[in-house]
């Protein structure tokens, strides 16, 4: 009956304006704005766990992490996650202290890493997002991911 290739509504012959309409306003958000807005709200939901954990975090992990996601090549958001000083911190931006390891991953690899529907460290030998810095904290930040995933 409809088959929709995009994201533009179908009208069928004898609609009417009104019908143009309602369809418009029901259409589907473009899934680019809601990938974005899903992983700004993994990281204020992991920003709480560290919050609540970040004294524990920061005596096991002892590290600044700086994460810039990408869009087409281009950093789209960006967070510093300190788990070296004081209680612990997560914010937006890049990091206030020099960064132990920063990554750099596309939107959709990170929201498959923290979700726990890909391997980080095959996900790293397979190019899909690069690290500079101290490579092995990395393992770290996976650990710190699934406690979040757990909480």
């Amino acid at each position: 009956m409809w088959k929709r290739t995009d994201h533009q509504p179908k009208i069928k012959a004898g609609d009417g304006p009104e019908d143009l309409g309602s369809a418009q306003e029901h259409a589907a958000p473009h899934p680019l704005e809601l990938s974005e807005s899903q992983s700004f709200l993994v990281f204020e939901d992991i920003s709480h766990h560290i919050k609540e954990m970040g004294a524990q975090l920061v005596k096991k992990v002892n590290a600044i992490f700086q994460l810039d996601i990408t869009k087409d090549g281009k950093t789209i958001l960006q967070w510093t996650i300190d788990l070296k000083n004081g209680a612990g911190d997560m914010y937006p931006g890049s990091a206030r202290l020099p960064a132990d390891t920063v990554f750099t991953i596309p939107e959709p690899v990170f929201m498959e890493l923290v979700l726990g529907k890909m391997n980080p460290q095959k996900a790293f030998l397979a190019g899909k997002f690069k690290v500079s810095g101290k490579v092995l904290l990395g393992q770290k930040l996976e650990r710190v991911f699934k406690d979040w995933a757990k909480f």
